[in-house]
């Protein structure tokens, strides 16, 4: 055993794993909020050296996606290996219970040695279960760990992030003329300029990502490190960020293995190669720790695409979208690599709900003028129209997403096909996002929304049956949805409701009795539509009911967040028929419970608008 200190000397930073081998360096760096707008991907707008270069060493992934549109809901899945549809964590922002004795990837690789930091941003949806990190913060960095101690670091870039677009001091570094403005978009000058600028971050975020690379190579640890550059989630501009197709899920991805570490590499891997695996965010987990070595647990939904336990590629990349800060949704998203197929399931809802955030960016209010002036064309203004059950593109012959093939009996294949894989991956997962999201919080009280979605009380079938027959809009399927209102789950009356309502005042008046026995259900998940139905479409002898209905429930101080929050879409949705609610809402409390500080900020920024509405 003589030769074992020189072996490790000659290791350096690197410690042997438990077969002998040695383990490698593992470096992410991480931006934030843009697509692969790069140099390396072909953009010639773009202004992105160092990524480029590191490329050109490395090799790209063309079909690499985000799971979320959104940071928090990205970042989550990013961090377990788990959809955040699977563990209740899709909203944008929440906090729930973390899984039962599962833990963080990081927790897993300190377990076997390894030094993990964070520089600096973790933004989770799950409450970290123990301590994740060695150490997380703006002083993080590989440099803090013990002598002869692999690392994993992250370090993330916020400069490309959608934020920057919020505020002008000055002119765009590149030029707006030479942007490349996407169909979905109106050509207008201050679209332009904020693509100009947000191709202004991207190159910040290359800068941030040059330094780290020199840094490792000035340490001389360059060839003892794999490197991987992404960012969360595709651009941060409208109608992408905040949206599954491709535009809101598509990442860059570069990932360089040095030679050293060869037998980790994938097929076909080479220097300035590209890769066309469907790899997405859930799978960096078991990647990172396949890569140390380490066989990941059977618990974790992604694949690993490197390293020793790699497995055979996914045919399918999922996304989804939640609640947005205050606005409601439910959008899944399945991809083959050329054909994504996007199904909403409450299609009702038009695309370009105003959200707060999202309105500081001059592209998003430009958008909007021009639609209320009648000044779009059809792929234009489709943001700001209800949505279709069901999408499918081509990205083939349309990368910008705004040609629907869904009802081309020349795609009803391809569409089937995708459809499925869409419904066997939720019923996979147990994805719970089918239960509303304060009705998930009591049904999982004492333990975690993925635990409860595991288990035998959680009637997926019957829930997930009602929402797709409430959602696809089928005048046939009322009888069956009137049924549904008699089911003991309140899940399925919630969708049921949501079904009737969805049709519109033809279904509404047929529904009349049943909705007005709703409205004295024992969930507000079902109190709540059922007022916004009866509100919108009944007669007017039934409005006054129904919007005394809401109001009650829009009061935090007498219910939970979530309820409240509920209600409050509900009356926003009514438009000018909730003008009587104009001196209750002025009343309204804006402050109440709610099972995390990330939620408190909702029910006030709804408030707000509807004050200033119905002044």
């Amino acid at each position: 055993m003589k030769f074992l200190p020189a072996a490790i000397a000659l290791l350096g930073s690197h410690l042997l794993g438990a077969d002998g081998v040695a383990r490698p360096n593992i470096l992410w760096i991480t931006s934030e909020d843009h697509g692969p707008h790069m140099g390396c991907y072909g953009d010639t707008c773009a202004t992105t050296p160092n990524v480029d270069r590191l490329a050109a060493r490395g090799m790209i992934y063309k079909r690499a996606w985000s799971c979320a549109p959104v940071c928090a809901p990205a970042r989550t899945t990013l961090i377990t290996g788990l959809y955040a549809t699977s563990t209740g964590a899709e909203q944008m922002r929440s906090m729930v219970p973390f899984p039962a004795g599962k833990q963080m990837f990081p927790q897993l690789l300190r377990d076997a040695g390894y030094y993990c930091t964070n520089n600096a941003k973790e933004d989770y949806n799950l409450a970290a279960p123990g301590r994740v990190w060695n150490e997380s913060s703006s002083k993080a960095h590989w440099k803090n760990r013990p002598a002869d101690t692999p690392f994993f670091a992250v370090f993330n870039s916020t400069k490309s992030h959608e934020s920057r677009l919020h505020g002008r001091s000055r002119a765009p570094g590149h030029d707006p003329a030479k942007a490349r403005v996407p169909a979905y978009h109106p050509d207008a000058p201050e679209v332009r300029q904020d693509w100009a600028v947000y191709h202004d971050g991207v190159t910040a975020a290359d800068a941030d990502a040059g330094r780290c690379l020199k840094e490792l190579e000035e340490a001389g640890l360059a060839e003892d490190t794999i490197v991987f550059y992404f960012a969360d989630h595709g651009s941060g501009m409208p109608r992408s960020k905040r949206w599954p197709y491709n535009s809101g899920l598509q990442i860059p991805l570069v990932i360089h293995i040095p030679e050293k570490f060869k037998a980790l590499r994938p097929p076909g891997y080479k220097a300035g190669g590209e890769s066309a695996q469907l790899v997405s965010l859930v799978d960096f987990a078991p990647t990172v720790l396949s890569l140390a070595g380490i066989e990941p647990p059977a618990w974790m939904q992604g694949r690993a695409f490197l390293g020793r336990f790699q497995k055979p590629p996914q045919p399918f990349l999922h996304g989804f979208r939640g609640r947005m800060d205050e606005r409601l949704d439910l959008v899944r998203s399945v991809t083959d690599g050329r054909y994504v197929y996007v199904r909403n399931y409450l299609p009702h809802l038009i695309y370009g709900q105003h959200l707060n955030y999202m309105w500081k960016t001059p592209t998003t209010r430009v958008w909007e003028r021009l639609h209320l002036d009648g000044k779009l064309n059809a792929e234009q203004d489709a943001f700001w129209k209800p949505k279709p059950p069901e999408e499918l593109y081509d990205l083939q012959s349309d990368p910008d997403e705004v040609k629907n093939l869904a009802a081309s009996a020349d795609h009803a294949e391809i569409k089937a096909r995708l459809r499925n894989a869409q419904q066997t991956h939720a019923a996979t997962i147990r994805d719970v996002g089918f239960i509303p999201e304060g009705e998930r919080f009591a049904r999982s009280h004492g333990s975690s929304p993925y635990d409860f979605g595991h288990g035998e009380n959680y009637p997926f079938a019957r829930i997930i049956e009602t929402a797709e027959s409430a959602s696809m809009l089928d005048v046939a399927a009322v009888p069956a949805l009137h049924k549904a209102l008699a089911d003991p789950d309140p899940a399925v009356r919630h969708w049921a409701v949501l079904g009737i309502h969805m049709r519109g005042q033809k279904a509404v008046a047929e529904s009349r009795a049943e909705l007005l026995g709703a409205l004295k259900d024992r969930s507000p998940c079902v109190r709540i539509p059922a007022a916004q139905a009866l509100a919108q479409f009944a007669p007017e002898s039934d409005i006054s009911t129904a919007l005394e209905v809401l109001i009650a429930h829009a009061d935090w101080s007498k219910n939970d967040v979530f309820t409240a929050l509920a209600a409050l879409n509900a009356v926003d949705a009514l438009g000018p028929k909730a003008a009587p609610c104009a001196p209750a809402l002025k009343t309204l409390p804006e402050k109440g419970p709610s099972p995390h500080g990330r939620y408190q900020e909702y029910v006030p920024r709804m408030l707000k608008e509807l004050r200033a509405r119905f002044p």
